[in-house]
């Protein structure tokens, strides 16, 4: 085993649950504004994942106030407090990206 690799297992987070393309998640996640550092809520659907080990990041969707919102989370990083999977959405395809065209119930996946 090379030395990259032993570094990559140290940082790597034990503490996650399993995740799946088409989980509706809550990500806690920490924020600083100034001085003082808070803890903020994103709750949304897993619509893509990518990478493996340390470098390993999930894109979250969710539509606030009409609007469609994404963000992409680093799995391991030291900024996520926790994660916690709300429920296991029933999907048969890698990424979801389909899900950004699609509005109202269109856009619902059927839980699992």
């Amino acid at each position: 085993m090379n030395i990259i690799d032993t570094i990559e297992k140290e940082g790597m987070r034990t503490d996650l649950p399993e995740i799946a393309i088409g989980d509706l998640v809550r990500v806690n996640y920490k924020v600083i504004e100034g001085t003082k550092e808070r803890v903020q809520t994103y709750e949304g659907v897993v619509i893509a994942r990518k990478n493996s080990s340390i470098r390993e990041t999930i894109v979250v969707r969710r539509v606030t106030f009409g609007v469609g919102v994404e963000r992409t989370f680093p799995l391991h990083s030291p900024k996520i407090e926790s994660i916690k999977v709300v429920r296991h959405g029933k999907v048969r395809r890698a990424k979801l990206y389909y899900l950004k065209n699609r509005t109202g119930k269109a856009a619902k996946l059927k839980e699992n």
